[in-house]
């Protein structure tokens, strides 16, 4: 008779919330664990905003426990009662490292984090994994320290240049059996926040791409009217959207026929749909808002450029890797982007895309106007982009990569 094969162990998704459109990346990496017969559960520490959610979603088979205090506040008061009880030793010094973190905040993670340990000492979770620095992964940490389960987390952009103090940065690492970040710019900064005996653990494995969701051509089909230079980001002043609008402006003024799309939302719609006014830019430019992950794919067929002018933001704020340029590479399309940050590990240029320093709108619109005015270099940009996202980014790689992160695979903890 067969021997029974051992069952897997169960990883726990820690994230902020779930679902989140903007964060496809992460249900990519769950589908493809779970394609590996890898058990997921999946804990949120906020409740779902309302927004649109992807197809594939209703794929995920991981149930979904959420550790928000809305309509959870008794519940999450008696975990914390029971976790404290039960491990008084481990809860009192976890409150005493909560508040030497010294941050607003910390102690409401501290309620989820018990909250969480008292779920886990009855599920059989023998993982956690964080996405984002901030509170997904506090919460893996306090978790940790309240019932000694092993955690990582993802580290991605903002999350580790602006909002996770240093000191609370350098403390989820050096507890964490392993730091993933999306790329090697990332890396080398987590690398100067961490004790140098603590470095083996930081590893860059960047998110990997379904790629049976992008439809690739070559050559790309040709649609009627104006060429479309499609953007796609969060409205934000990292992602340069400025320099957009004013290259669109010189471009119209060199007499090219075109259009800009601007897929997403953010705190800056207003003041980039004034800009487009005061430019009278408005049969030039239009912001379309956010929209589904579908209607998104569709853009990426529809377009003959995609353009991300990242800068590094007044708060310092930064990309690590955008996910919208590997989509583009993946769908045939020629791409625009900046030396700022980690997207010239992506983009080599002139040979899969052009690259442009940031936070300079001429050199931005010369660039647009090379692809607008020249359909062969537009091809091989995008055969030679489309080839490097197979290589090198698809979810199945960086799956493959995580879980030798995590070999052998951590058998529980004491809980």
């Amino acid at each position: 008779m067969p021997v029974p094969s051992e069952p897997r162990p169960t990883i726990g998704y820690v994230v902020s919330t779930w679902p989140r459109l903007s964060q496809t990346f992460v249900l990519n990496e769950i589908l493809a664990l779970e394609k590996r017969g890898l058990p997921v559960r999946i804990f949120s520490t906020k409740d779902p905003d309302g927004e649109p959610v992807h197809a594939k979603l209703a794929k995920v088979r991981a149930p979904v426990t959420y550790l928000s205090f809305r309509r959870r506040v008794r519940a999450i008061l008696l975990a914390n009662v029971r976790i404290a009880r039960r491990r008084p030793g481990a809860y009192a010094r976890t409150l005493l490292l909560a508040l030497r973190l010294g941050r607003a905040g910390v102690l409401w993670r501290l309620l989820q984090a018990g909250y969480l340990a008292d779920l886990l000492r009855r599920d059989a979770v023998a993982h956690l994994h964080a996405h984002f620095a901030t509170g997904p992964a506090l919460v893996a940490m306090l978790a940790h320290e309240l019932v000694g389960i092993p955690y990582s987390f993802t580290a991605h952009a903002r999350d580790i240049y602006v909002d996770t103090p240093p000191r609370l940065l350098r403390a989820e690492m050096e507890q964490a059996r392993a730091v993933i970040t999306v790329s090697e710019y990332n890396r080398r900064y987590l690398l100067s926040r961490i004790s140098p005996d603590s470095d083996g653990k930081v590893s860059c494995i960047p998110c990997g791409l379904d790629l049976a969701e992008f439809t690739f051509h070559s050559p790309r089909a040709s649609h009627p009217g104006p060429a479309l230079i499609l953007a796609v980001a969060r409205l934000v002043e990292k992602k340069g959207l400025g320099d957009l609008i004013l290259a669109a402006d010189l471009l119209r003024g060199r007499g090219h026929a075109f259009r800009v799309e601007i897929i997403g939302d953010g705190p800056l719609r207003r003041v980039l749909e004034a800009r487009v006014t005061e430019r009278g830019l408005k049969d030039w430019v239009t912001l379309r808002g956010p929209q589904p992950h579908e209607v998104v794919c569709a853009a990426y067929e529809r377009a003959s450029i995609f353009v991300l002018p990242s800068v590094v933001a007044g708060d310092g704020d930064r990309d690590g890797l955008p996910v919208v340029l590997l989509e583009a590479m993946a769908s045939g399309l020629p791409v625009v982007s900046t030396s700022a940050v980690g997207i010239r590990e992506l983009i080599d240029p002139d040979r899969d895309g052009l690259i442009v320093p940031p936070n300079d709108a001429p050199a931005l619109a010369s660039a647009l106007e090379r692809l607008l005015v020249d359909a062969q270099l537009r091809d091989c940009l995008a055969r030679a982009g489309r080839a490097k996202i197979e290589e090198r980014f698809s979810i199945d790689r960086s799956a493959d990569r995580l879980l030798a992160v995590w070999d052998p695979p951590p058998r529980g903890a004491a809980l």
